[in-house]
């Protein structure tokens, strides 16, 4: 449900906007988790210019993406230098937007969007507008949706886009498709493969290298499935080196990948086991299958989204005094190998059998096709 601070705005703007502006300045699965609002914009206004404004590291995911017009790109601490907020107010409104949507809900966020000089400025109310965000929007969305992408979608409310599917039509460019074959075929992975991507943001959201391990090792040994254990960064790369060391030969250490590189290795595998981070989203997002693995943030509002994806949520932060960042590693020791390695098998279970039936369909295609050339 919405309701609104001002009653001077005019219908026809929002039901036929020239210009629109998405705010989402980072992070990685954040700004995966708004891709639905940009495609569902696009489709509801075919004609409008949209732009989004997000920092230049997040900034690659987007580039060729066809719903999304200009990219306007800002440094991650834009907002701590008058110079660059004079500079971002004047690019912002050479642009000119009638709509602002304020994805973020932040104070810097809902800035932003008022720097733009839009007179329709959208956002949350309630718990989702943070930091005063509340006073730069004028449009307010209170959500009752339960996922972070449904929660998003009720921001276009406004123009009239109710039950909107969900497509995140997540571009992806040649050389990322060469540079992921090529990896592959370095590591001599044809056909099946897992992904298991070791890394999180925070320390509390990390499941165990040992863990990890012991599901390569499962994997290779029932469904003849190896793995390849992506990272970023150098923490994360020696707790790659671990998992790959102690999988005694089940499990391969990928090289450093960029973002698009990482998603074109996702779309080419056979499932994607994560615990709530960037590269577990942009799995989705490609439609790989994902196995989630969730300790202090809300699996049933986080998890990968979608009918084939899957997640595990042992235990939650009960005790709000603890920020999530902070919450003990015992959350996450909470879920079982064992667990893990069942949920595999439902999963795989499932993906592999519909991946033989279509083998068997194509066969029967081509020999129905060469059985009409005969003739």
């Amino acid at each position: 449900m919405f309701f609104r601070k001002a009653s001077y705005f005019s219908d026809n703007v929002l039901s036929r906007p020239r210009r629109i502006l998405v705010v989402r300045f980072s992070a990685v699965g954040d700004v995966i988790h708004t891709l639905p609002v940009l495609v569902a914009l696009r489709t509801r206004f075919p004609h409008a210019e949209i732009a989004w404004l997000i920092e230049e590291k997040m900034s690659k995911l987007l580039l060729g993406h066809w719903a999304l017009d200009r990219l306007i790109i800002v440094r991650k601490n834009w907002v701590k230098s008058w110079s660059e907020i004079a500079f971002l107010r004047k690019r912002l409104q050479m642009f000119a937007p009638d709509v602002t949507i304020d994805v973020q809900g932040l104070f810097k966020s809902s800035f932003a969007a008022w720097l733009s000089g839009a007179t329709y400025r959208i956002g949350f109310g309630g718990i989702d507008g943070r930091e005063g965000s509340q006073w730069f929007n004028n449009y307010r969305i209170i959500p009752d949706a339960e996922h972070i992408i449904d929660r998003n979608m009720s921001l276009l409310e406004p123009f009239g886009v109710y039950g909107s599917s969900i497509d995140f039509d997540l571009p992806e460019c040649e050389m990322d498709r060469r540079s992921a074959h090529q990896l592959l075929n370095h590591e001599g992975l044809h056909g099946h493969f897992a992904v298991l991507n070791v890394g999180a943001g925070w320390e509390s959201k990390r499941w165990r290298e040992e863990r990890y391990a012991e599901v390569a090792q499962y994997l290779l040994a029932q469904w003849n499935l190896p793995s390849l254990v992506v990272w970023a960064g150098n923490e994360e790369q020696k707790m790659a080196e671990t998992i790959v060391q102690a999988a005694n030969g089940t499990a391969f250490m990928a090289p450093p990948t960029t973002l698009g590189e990482l998603a074109s290795l996702s779309r080419m595998a056979t499932i994607f086991i994560g615990s709530d981070t960037g590269p577990l989203h942009i799995a989705a997002a490609v439609g790989t299958p994902c196995l989630g693995l969730y300790g202090p943030m809300p699996a049933k509002r986080n998890g990968p989204y979608g009918t084939q994806n899957r997640f595990i949520q042992k235990q939650t932060l009960e005790d709000r005094r603890i920020r999530p960042h902070r919450a003990p590693r015992t959350l996450m020791d909470a879920i079982d190998t064992e667990t893990v390695c069942n949920m595999c098998d439902e999963m795989l279970s499932k993906i592999l059998a519909q991946d033989s039936s279509l083998m068997i369909q194509d066969v029967q295609k081509g020999s129905q096709s060469r059985k009409r050339k005969v003739a």
